[in-house]
């Protein structure tokens, strides 16, 4: 009986530990897309080269 217990304590804290992994990770990878896209969103509002996407007059 004892060790039925114990075998159920163990896969409980198994379980545990495997469920507290995977939300480490998803929350890993959503820091490292908040971080892209911010960087990608960072470029797409900086002002183009001169010469491009705007009319240069003095070409």
């Amino acid at each position: 009986m004892n060790t039925d217990l114990s075998m159920q304590v163990m896969a409980m804290n198994s379980a545990k530990l495997q469920g507290s992994v995977q939300i480490a990770v998803f929350k890993k990878t959503h820091e490292m897309q908040a971080e892209l896209l911010d960087t990608l969103m960072q470029s797409a509002r900086s002002a183009p080269p001169p010469g491009q996407g705007a009319l240069d007059k003095l070409a």
